[in-house]
C-alpha cells in the first residue's frame, strides 16, 4: 500500500476494517459528520485526492475506502466475494467502526462504486443520511437480467466491455502483457480528452482484445493526472494486479438475483447524480436519468459537466467539489 499521509496540507489517517473476515483499508481525515467515498474500476481510495482535502477542511470526517480487491483492502480469491451486498456489508462496517452500529453517513461513489453507493442506500437506508453517485446513475433491478440486456444492444458478434470481461483470466493475460500500457490507454480512452473514433472502447468485436480500442494518450494529454498520480496507480496495481476489480464485473447476474426483493424500488433517501457530457455509463444511463423522479424520490440534483469524460471527480474537481459541499450543506 502506497502510504501517502497528507494531501493538500490536511493528514490522512490510515486505518483497516474487520469486515466479515476481511479487512477495508481506510484513508480518512477531518472531524465532523461521516462522508464515505467509495472509488470505481481500475481505481483507488486516491482517486477522491482532490475531495478529501476539501471535504475535511469543510468540517467533515472523510473515510475514502479501497474497495475490496484493491489497494490495502483484502482480496479474497472466491469471485461471489465482490456481489454487490458483501461490497454493501463492507461500507456498513466502515460506518459501524467510524460512528457506532446506530450512526449514519452520507455515502459518495463514483463508476463502481456509485452502484454500491446507491445500492447501500437502497439496502439500509437506516444508516444512510443521505447517497451522491458520479457517473452511474441509480436503475432499479428491473425484469431483464444486465447480461442479457447487454448481448441485445451489441448484436452476436460483438462483445460490450463487460461481458468480455465475463471469463476469469481472459482480460487478466491481456492486461498481464503490457500493465502501464493498459492502465494509461483505459484512463485516457474513458476521458474526455480521448480522440473521437468510430471504434468505441466499450465495444469489441468477438475474439479481439479490448486493448485494440485503448488510444495512448499524447505528451501533455491527460492534464487530470500527472506522473506521481499514475504512478501511485500503477504502483498499486503492479502489487495487486486486478483480478479483484474484474471480479465486481462477474458478480452481476449474482447480483440480480440477490436483488429480486428490491425489483423497481426507490431509493428514499436524499441524492445527488453528477456526470460528464462526455462519459460513456453517463450517456448510456440517460433513460435510468429521466426516470428518476420515480427512482430518486428526494432527489437533491442531477448535474450533467461539460467537456467531461469518465474520471468526473478528477477531471473536473473544482465543479465537483461545489457541488458535493453544497448538497451537503443542505441536508438536515
Amino acid at each position: 500500500m502506497n502510504a501517502i499521509t497528507q494531501l493538500d496540507d490536511q493528514p490522512i489517517r490510515h486505518r483497516t476494517v474487520a469486515s466479515s473476515g476481511n479487512e477495508i483499508h481506510v484513508a480518512e481525515a477531518g472531524d465532523g459528520p461521516l462522508v464515505v467515498f467509495v472509488h470505481g474500476f481500475p481505481e483507488s481510495w486516491y482517486s477522491w485526492r482532490h475531495q478529501i482535502p476539501v471535504l475535511a477542511t469543510a468540517g467533515y470526517r472523510v473515510a475514502a475506502i479501497d474497495v475490496r480487491g484493491y489497494g490495502g483492502s483484502s482480496q479474497p480469491d472466491e469471485i461471489e466475494a465482490y456481489s454487490m451486498t458483501a461490497l454493501v456489508g463492507d461500507v456498513i462496517a466502515v460506518i459501524d467502526d467510524a460512528v457506532g452500529r446506530d450512526g449514519q453517513a452520507v455515502v459518495i461513489g463514483h463508476d463502481w462504486g456509485a452502484p454500491i453507493a446507491w445500492n447501500t442506500a437502497l439496502l439500509r437506508p437506516d444508516r444512510i443520511r443521505a447517497v451522491a453517485g458520479l457517473s452511474v446513475p441509480y436503475s432499479a433491478r428491473g425484469d431483464v437480467p444486465p447480461l442479457d440486456s447487454f448481448r441485445a444492444l451489441v448484436g452476436d458478434d460483438n462483445f460490450f466491455y463487460i461481458d468480455y470481461f465475463q471469463e476469469p483470466g481472459l482480460v487478466e493475460a491481456e492486461v498481464a502483457e503490457d500493465l502501464e500500457g493498459w492502465i494509461r490507454g483505459f484512463y485516457f480512452t474513458a476521458s474526455g480528452e480521448a480522440r473521437p473514433t468510430d471504434a468505441p472502447m466499450f465495444l469489441l468485436p468477438k475474439g479481439s482484445q479490448l486493448r485494440t480500442r485503448l488510444q495512448q494518450p499524447e505528451p501533455g494529454d491527460m492534464a487530470w493526472m500527472s506522473d506521481d498520480d499514475f504512478a501511485f496507480y500503477l504502483a498499486e496495481f503492479t502489487r495487486t494486479g486486478l483480478t479483484g476489480g474484474f471480479n465486481r464485473y462477474r458478480n452481476i447476474t449474482r447480483d440480480w438475483h440477490e436483488l429480486a426483493a428490491w425489483r423497481f424500488a426507490p431509493i428514499t433517501v436524499p441524492s445527488l447524480f453528477i456526470g460528464g457530457d462526455r462519459d460513456g455509463p453517463t450517456q448510456w444511463g440517460a433513460s435510468s436519468i429521466e426516470r428518476f423522479a420515480e427512482t430518486l424520490p428526494r432527489l437533491v440534483g442531477s448535474h450533467i459537466l461539460s467537456d467531461c469524460g469518465h474520471w468526473v471527480q478528477q477531471e473536473k474537481p473544482e465543479e465537483t467539489n461545489r457541488l458535493l459541499l453544497d448538497f451537503l450543506s443542505g441536508l438536515d
